[in-house]
């Protein structure tokens, strides 16, 4: 049962990355009192950088007595936010994933097996990369890769048609995506056309899918609604994406969070 009282223990935290020019990642570390060694989820920003939507669900997996470590990919570049200065692909950054999962493992707090991912828009790409087994086998080396993913609105269209984002040979940990049905970069029924595309591949692995009704791309950003161009956008062709808080969806959203990870990175 998630305790909306739990302490929770704040430190600011870096480690190396592999990615390229080896650029030093830092991130935010919340480890909630609690019986040691538990579960962790890496959080992973969104092209906007850290906006708040990564507390936003920090505070339900806290309370659920799991730790968070939300990292920020973009300060480790010196890029600044939005799509014009993200670099040029979601690969490029997967392995900072891998770095927060590794710095996780390191720690007493932190069972290294039941250590969980969880991304925003870019970082729902990073999510979904991580489930392969290139990717592990790239990045994770001797240690465990993540045991579960959920996606937020990871621009779905993409992994049948761009090849480095191609998703076959999953680890078969398990996997939840969740969309809106007006999100701009996708079509409504985006998110259930990826899960077949995915079961198609034949691998085993649980994956879900929830699309909520009415909401847009960013639909549990907290923030005033915001027009934004991105070349992703609408599957491919490019143009204006609104992003605009949808309190309900945003909510339902956290608690399906919540329970896969209790789930999943269950003892």
């Amino acid at each position: 049962m998630a305790d909306p009282a739990q302490r929770v223990r704040l430190a600011y935290v870096s480690f190396e990355s592999q990615a390229a020019g080896t650029p030093r990642v830092a991130g935010q570390l919340r480890l909630p009192e609690r019986v040691n060694p538990g579960p962790a989820v890496v959080l992973c920003h969104g092209s906007d950088g850290v906006d708040g939507r990564g507390q936003f669900h920090a505070d339900g997996l806290n309370a659920a007595g799991i730790a968070t470590l939300e990292i920020d990919m973009w300060a480790a570049r010196g890029v600044t936010r939005g799509a014009g200065a993200r670099p040029g692909s979601p690969v490029e950054t997967v392995p900072d994933a891998f770095a927060a999962l590794r710095f996780l493992g390191d720690q007493p707090e932190i069972d290294p097996a039941r250590i969980g991912i969880m991304g925003f828009s870019w970082g729902g790409v990073v999510t979904l990369l991580a489930s392969t087994r290139r990717m592990v086998e790239a990045h994770a080396g001797e240690g465990p890769g993540f045991a579960g993913h959920v996606a937020h609105y990871p621009v779905c269209w993409a992994y049948e048609r761009v090849p480095a984002l191609n998703l076959e040979r999953r680890t078969g940990a398990p996997i939840l995506i969740q969309t809106g049905d007006a999100d701009a970069y996708d079509s409504p029924g985006a998110g259930d056309r990826l899960a077949r595309l995915l079961v198609s591949h034949g691998e085993p692995g649980e994956i879900a899918v929830n699309t909520y009704l009415g909401a847009t791309h960013g639909f549990d950003r907290d923030l005033p609604a915001q027009v934004i161009t991105d070349p992703f956008s609408h599957q491919g062709r490019g143009g204006e994406v609104t992003m605009a808080f949808h309190p309900e969806a945003a909510n339902q959203s956290r608690r399906a969070a919540v329970a896969f990870f209790q789930r999943t990175l269950a003892a």
